[in-house]
């Protein structure tokens, strides 16, 4: 099968892809494409499995492990409250993880809402040259 985050993966392999923030031990972390809030970026396993539970022993605790680890550097670069972690795989069945900073100045009506309620298509897309030091704070905390 091959869906888009086989793509994306292929592409972080390779060096061309453009929002790629760092490998970490169990993937990639990129930018959301979409920064529907700042600092909104994905995990992607590499190799590319279906869903979590077909990780096998140690690679699903490395996954995991990176992933908080991730959370733990997109606090310090963003100052967010807290992160929110999502592995869903409906749209793109393969398994990839949604890392999103949740902050104090999210307004009243969407602040305890899934991320899912916000209007995605007005959300700004992501950009490396603005986010540059976002980035490399992020590499930094995970280096």
């Amino acid at each position: 099968m091959s869906t888009a985050i086989h793509k994306m993966v292929d592409s972080c392999r390779n060096g061309s892809f453009s929002r790629l923030i760092c490998k970490v031990s169990s993937g990639w972390l990129i930018l959301g494409e979409k920064q529907v809030v700042p600092g909104y970026c994905l995990l992607l396993p590499d190799p590319v499995v279906p869903h979590l539970n077909a990780l096998e022993g140690g690679h699903r605790y490395k996954f995991l492990s990176d992933m908080m680890l991730c959370g733990d550097a997109l606090l310090i670069a963003t100052k967010a409250l807290r992160i929110n972690y999502e592995i869903l795989g409906n749209l793109e069945p393969a398994l990839h993880c949604h890392l999103f900073p949740r902050y104090a100045h999210e307004s009243e009506e969407l602040k305890t809402k899934p991320i899912w309620f916000y209007d995605w298509d007005k959300a700004p897309l992501a950009d490396m040259n603005s986010q540059k030091h976002f980035v490399e704070l992020v590499r930094d905390c995970l280096s």
